[in-house]
């Protein structure tokens, strides 16, 4: 059985930085049993990192859409796991008003770090909480789930100007903010599922020492700093943009 404490001493030995900025993708059955339930899970990365800046993301791209185009910062839940719904429930969490990929953020500099999400026409876009990332160098944490399911890389490959990688028309949603204002957002939402190629450079990142591994619970753990990945996949889709395109 995993305790707050036992998964403490986890986060301390995979050598994240307290002081930091880290973003949790996982699987909550991954990490085998656990006192307390995903909630544990949550405190204790909220806990671990309280002198900087802990993130969840809470994605909603699957329930919000033309059909159904109303988003609500207190009230829409993530269609992405327990972990991200537990967290957007949490005291002392704000949460992005970002219509199909929101973030829930823990810390001092919250607030700020997802301000404005609402105001980006892309998923993923350069100023929003994704951008944000990589000017903080976050620690990415893949939990239990693969390269498949980080979304920071769809940033990189909007960031760098992919061909094919965002549909040409726009939809126009509406987020209703912490403060009760609704918003229109005009988004221009991801093409296709490249996403699930993204393992193509799971070896060559271990190669260069950018990805890395180990545990948390039960669940093995891979993660990696957002510089390097982005300076590494500069280099990669540079050379072949449609790297993870299908074959």
């Amino acid at each position: 059985m995993h305790t707050k404490q036992s998964l403490l001493a986890q986060l301390k030995a995979l050598g994240i930085d307290p002081n930091g900025t880290t973003l949790f993708h996982g699987s909550y059955k991954s990490l085998g049993d656990v006192a307390g339930g995903g909630q544990t899970v949550v405190d204790t990365l909220v806990e671990y990192m309280r002198p900087g800046l802990m993130v969840f993301p809470t994605h909603t791209w699957a329930v919000v859409n033309a059909e159904q185009p109303y988003y609500s910062v207190q009230q829409t839940p993530s269609n992405i796991g327990i972990i991200p719904n537990l967290a957007r429930q949490t005291t002392g969490g704000v949460r992005s008003g970002h219509p199909t990929h929101s973030v829930v953020a823990f810390g001092k500099e919250a607030k700020a770090f997802i301000k404005d999400d609402h105001k980006t026409t892309t998923p993923c876009a350069r100023n929003s909480s994704w951008g944000k990332l990589l000017d903080r160098n976050a620690t990415i944490l893949l939990v239990g789930v693969g390269l498949n399911r980080d979304t920071f890389i769809h940033g990189v490959e909007e960031w760098l100007d992919i061909p094919n990688r965002l549909e040409e028309t726009n939809q126009i949603l509406y987020s209703r903010l912490a403060d009760g204002r609704l918003e229109v957002v005009v988004q221009h939402r991801h093409a296709g599922h490249v996403g699930e190629n993204f393992p193509r450079v799971e070896a060559r990142l271990r190669e260069i020492g950018v990805l890395k591994e180990g545990e948390f619970g039960d669940a093995k753990v891979l993660y990696h700093q957002a510089r390097p990945l982005y300076e590494a996949l500069k280099v990669l889709l540079t050379e072949k943009p449609d790297l993870f395109g299908e074959r």
